[in-house]
């Protein structure tokens, strides 16, 4: 049983679904590996395991068909003066038009390095005025913070001195006394 269908379904990959359909309409089996067009002839060639094989046979031309033709270019009329003339002067015109094009590309490029050289160069002397004035705020504040720690210092030795003069005045005091 497993044979048979295994055979059966070997049996359907090789027919195409046309085939399958047209086989309940027309019992006997048609030659499917020959298909006929006009000028040629397909043969399909025993079946591979990569895919399919075909045969191309080309037909002789029949003695009756035309000999092909060669395809002639146009023949060119001959120019006049002035149409040769026109034709000049309007290619020098794209030319100068052209030339006038890049020329103003080049103009807009320069400029827009212009600018932006500028703005590179206005941030950077903001940068170092901010820098400068950052600088000089720092240094006052530490001038600020010094002066501030010496008067302290200055305020603690007064006080120091005065403690020890009126300390030394009590001694002499005691001394005399005694």
């Amino acid at each position: 049983m497993a044979k048979t269908a295994m055979a059966y379904k070997e049996k359907m990959k090789e027919l195409s679904m046309l085939s399958l359909i047209c086989s309940c309409f027309y019992p006997e089996p048609r030659n499917i590996n020959i298909y006929t067009y006009d000028d040629m002839e397909v043969k399909q060639i025993n079946k591979r395991a990569s895919g399919q094989a075909f045969e191309l046979i080309l037909k002789p031309p029949s003695p009756i068909s035309e000999a092909p033709r060669t395809l002639a270019s146009p023949k060119k009329k001959d120019l006049s003066l002035e149409e040769i003339q026109k034709k000049l002067e309007a290619a020098e015109e794209r030319r100068k038009s052209q030339e006038a094009q890049v020329l103003k590309q080049l103009a807009e490029k320069r400029e827009h390095e212009r600018e932006v050289l500028q703005k590179a160069l206005e941030e950077n002397n903001n940068f170092s005025k901010m820098a400068e004035e950052k600088l000089i705020l720092k240094m006052e504040q530490i001038k600020e913070n010094r002066e501030a720690n010496l008067a302290a210092i200055i305020e603690r030795l007064q006080e120091k001195v005065i403690q020890q003069s009126s300390g030394h005045k009590h001694t002499l005091l005691c001394n005399t006394a005694g």
